[in-house]
Formats: structure tokens, C-alpha cells, sequence
């Protein structure tokens, strides 16, 4: 991953985001005294050239009401990152709470709130597990990537994949 600009993510950002221990980590502090962690990190599942997550974390378990500035400084990052790689993007919602439902709504809300929307794939796809809980994975990236098809497809073979009930 190519080292993204704290200077350019901080010139969109409403909030005043720092560099985290490891490149490609960023913390921020909301209004309300919640401390944001953005990651990312390499990613296995798409393995059609370089495929990242991106973890979205609330450190401190602090409530998070409606804040669009935590939008906004969260969708600064991802513009970096898009800015400087060519890169897939898979958002994967945490599951230890149940709330990945509503976790998803909201990105998926997010990133149709962000003005260069129409630049990006996205796709959103759930994924059953062993014991029946529903993630939910997105599929972000440029539409110029010249890996676009070969992405979308590997992403939707191993979201069919991943739904399927192992024979017993």
C-alpha cells in the first residue's frame, strides 16, 4: 500500500486525525469523546492484485450517536487511500455484538453520501456462517482499475462460496 498523506486526509477531515502505531492506521477523536480507529490491512480473500480491509473501530466502546463529521472524516481516509492505490477495499462489519446489520446500512449510506461516488464500485453481499449469523461484506473500487471484472467476479464466486452449506 502506497503511504497515504495525513496532510490531505486532514485538509477534508472535520476531525483532526492522527497516524496510528503501524503505516496504514489512523486514530481520531469525535466531539462526543469517541476514539475512532481506521485500518488497513492486507487482505486473502480477493487475491486478483492488491486487496486491503478496512476496519472501522470504535476503541473506547463509548455510545456513537449520528455524527456526519465521523462520516466525513472516516470517508477523507478512504479518499486518500483511493487517491494513492489502485487497490481493492473490503469492509467486513464485526459480528461480537450483533449490530452488523446496521453496521453495513450505514457505510453503505456513507459512501452513497460521498461525492465521487460515481468513480467507485461497490458491492454489499452477505455471507452466512456456521452458525447462522449474517455478515456482511462491501466490495470497493476504482472503476478504473484494470482488474474490475476479474475482482467482481472473484469477490461474487467467493461470496457464493462462502454461503454454501458444507456436506456433511
Amino acid at each position: 500500500m502506497n503511504t497515504l498523506s495525513l496532510k490531505r486526509i486532514n485538509e477534508s477531515a472535520p476531525y483532526s486525525v492522527a497516524e496510528g502505531e503501524s503505516v496504514g492506521t489512523f486514530r481520531f477523536f469525535s466531539e462526543k469523546g469517541v476514539h475512532y480507529a481506521v485500518d488497513f490491512i492486507p487482505d486473502d480473500l480477493i487475491r486478483t492484485g492488491d486487496s486491503y480491509q478496512l476496519i472501522i473501530a470504535n476503541l473506547n466502546n463509548k455510545k456513537s450517536p449520528r455524527d456526519i463529521r465521523v462520516r466525513d472524516s472516516i470517508l477523507a481516509i478512504v479518499d486518500e487511500f483511493f487517491n494513492k492505490n489502485q487497490s481493492t477495499l473490503l469492509y467486513i462489519c464485526e459480528t461480537g455484538d450483533g449490530k452488523q446489520g446496521m453496521r453495513s446500512r450505514l457505510f453503505e449510506y456513507w459512501f452513497e453520501t460521498y461525492r465521487y461516488k460515481a468513480l467507485f464500485t461497490m458491492l454489499t453481499s452477505s455471507i452466512v456462517d456456521e452458525e447462522g449469523i449474517v455478515n456482511f461484506a462491501t466490495l470497493i473500487l476504482r472503476n478504473d482499475n484494470p482488474l474490475l471484472a476479474e475482482v467482481v467476479a472473484e469477490f461474487s464466486e467467493s461470496v457464493q462460496l462462502l454461503n454454501q452449506k458444507p456436506e456433511e
